[in-house]
This record gives structure tokens, sequence and C-alpha cells, in this order.
């Protein structure tokens, strides 16, 4: 259990994408951890959603694909981490349908690099640092499969991914397991609902719906619109992982939900009739007049819901926003923060669509 947040040191995978993003901020700013982003800045990580924290002493970065060991090894060894929280990996199931490999190499053979560089860097450590050394590894529901309409997945759901992005994350899960009862490497493990909010980057459905929303364009809604997916807001997920990192039980693993399953038709209406108080459209039409039904994803599971009992009863950890104020958090950052997702669509991507091929 690491009880000094003054004297932690910890390492971020993946800081600069949408949630390691929101985990640096949230630790920069109300924790005294000292924190180093290591980050390859591939095409979904953005600096620029850390440019509130950049300055700050208690702040790196290193541009470091996990896959790197050497690279990987000599960071531990500069940097000396007391924990690793490791969010690094290819997270989109759609550019996962067009092109796996890419998802292999980091969520797998990356996984696999970087417990490799704990373990050697854990195994130097004295028994008393060994002892509060932690290596947390950042995970998805998407890795149980589908649920019918009742069912929750629980920590003891067993695995069903059905998309090469979770048969990889499934992967590196049970690396993470495998290198805890093998080795002795102290890891915990979290699983997690689907998170929205501030820079999201607008592949997602939720930044996708209100960007599209904005420019007039059509709003496409999968199939007909009927899987379920539980939403977590980002910041509140963050606050987990720093419960779990803090007070959660070496070798156990939980899932942060956020207790909000909507289908995906429900979370585009809720996102037309929240744009059209916070941003009327000039005609006075609504934006659900933008809605359009498309060909559905191959493989779509139909409904991911979580049970966040454990986390809740063994850690006190419970969401702090319902969906309502969450999305409206959300649609109201994305209004106002233009310069940001603009900045995006100028450079990186242009919203078209993936994942269509079979």
């Amino acid at each position: 259990m690491n009880t000094s947040s003054q004297a932690q040191r910890i390492l971020v995978t993946g800081g600069a994408g949408f949630i390691g993003s929101a985990l640096v901020r949230y630790l920069i700013q109300s924790t005294e951890a000292h924190v180093l982003n290591v980050d390859a800045l591939t095409y979904a990580a953005n600096l620029n959603s850390l440019a509130d924290v950049a300055s700050s002493p208690c702040y790196t970065f290193k541009q470091v694909n996990i896959t790197e060991t050497s690279a990987l090894n000599a960071l531990f060894q500069d940097f000396q981490p007391t924990s690793v929280m490791h969010l690094a990996a290819e997270s989109h199931v759609d550019r996962s349908i067009d092109g796996p490999a890419v998802f292999l190499d980091t969520n797998i053979l990356g996984t696999f690099s970087l417990l490799e560089a704990s373990r050697a860097y854990y195994e130097g450590l004295s028994r008393e640092e060994q002892s509060g050394f932690r290596f947390l590894h950042v995970s998805t529901d998407e890795v149980y499969g589908t649920l019918g309409k009742d069912a929750l997945f629980t920590e003891e759901t067993p695995y069903a991914p059905n998309s090469p992005y979770s048969a990889s994350k499934a992967s590196s899960d049970f690396l993470v397991r495998a290198w805890h009862h093998t080795y002795g490497l102290p890891v915990l493990m979290t699983n997690c609902s689907n998170n929205y909010g501030p820079y999201h980057f607008p592949e997602k459905l939720i930044p996708l719906i209100i960007i599209n929303a904005l420019q007039g364009k059509d709003l496409p809604v999968y199939g007909d619109g009927s899987n379920v997916r539980d939403w977590l807001y980002v910041e509140d997920h963050v606050k987990g992982l720093y419960t779990v990192l803090q007070t959660g039980i070496v070798g156990e693993k939980y899932n942060i939900g956020g207790h909000n399953e909507k289908t995906n038709l429900d979370v585009v209406h809720t996102l037309c009739d929240t744009l059209d108080q916070q941003r009327p459209k000039a005609d006075g039409t609504s934006f659900r007049s933008q809605i359009r039904f498309v060909t559905d994803r191959p493989g779509h599971d139909f409904r991911y819901a979580i049970d966040a009992s454990k986390i809740q009863r063994e850690l006190g950890w419970v969401p702090e926003e319902s969906f309502e104020s969450g999305m409206a958090k959300t649609v109201d950052w994305y209004l106002t923060r233009q310069d940001w997702w603009q900045l995006i669509l100028d450079s990186t991507y242009n919203t078209q669509r993936l994942g269509i091929t079979t």
C-alpha cells in the first residue's frame, strides 16, 4: 500500500491519450506525486491536452514507445518509479478491424516489454522499496465479450473477446496476471466501461457526434442504435484508478463502471437535446434531424454493463457524475474548446468511417 503521495514517483504510459492525460492532470493537480509521462505520440495522443500541467516541476515527458525495451530500462533507472500506471494502448475497435497488427504490437508486445522492464527494476529494489511498488494495468470491459439484456460483468466473468482490439487487451491482461503469479510482480488490474469527457479524440462516439452536429454533418448511428454501453465520466475513472493504486490488494482486479447504461441512440439523443439547449440551431430545428442510421460494425457486441460493487465495497470508490451532469460538462467543454479539436481535424483526422471491412 502506498501511503505517502509526497514520496510517490509514478510512471504513466500513454499519458498523452484521452484517459492518460486526464490521469496525469489529476495526479499533478490533486496529489504531490511526481509523474513521468511515457508516450509514443501516435495519432490519438495530444500534448495539448496536458498544457495545464506541462510546466509543473512534478511533471516530465518522454517520447518512447513501450515496445522499446532498452529505452524503458533506461527510464526506470533514471526516474526510479514507486509505481507504474499502464494505460498505453491502441483502443479503437473500428481501427482494429481495418488494421489489427498494430494492436497486437502495442497492446500485447508493448505490455510484455513494460512488464519485463518493470520486473528487472523491481528485482533490483530493496525489500522495503519492493513492499511499496505497484504495477497497475488499465484494461477494458470489452474483454468480457457481450451480454444479454440482464446480466452484469463482474471480476469473475470469463473472458470472451470478440474484436481484434478486445482480444489484444485480453492477452495483455493475461500477461499481467502471469507476471504476478510467476515472477511475483505486485500487480493490480482494472477493467473499465466506456469513458467520455473532455479531450476525447474525435473518432469515438460522443465527441464525433458533438463535432459533426456543430458542423452540420450527419450523425451516424450504427445499426438501429440499440447496442448498450455503460458510460463513465473520465475524471471519475482516473480518481478510481488512483484509489486502486493507493489501497487496492495486490493481485486483485477491480471493475470500474459509471452505473449509466444507455443505448447508443439514447446517447445521441441526449447529445442532440443538450446541444439544442446550449447551442440552438439558427433555423430552430433539432440536431436530431441530422441523425442517420448506418451499416453496423462487424461483430458489434450488443451490450456491456459493469458491476462495480467490489471497488465500492472494498475501496470506497463511487462515480461522482451522473450521466446527465457528465454529458452537460462534456458538451460545454467541446463548445468552448473548439481550438483543441479543430487542430485535430485540420491535421490528423477527418471523421471518416472506419471498420466496415469484413
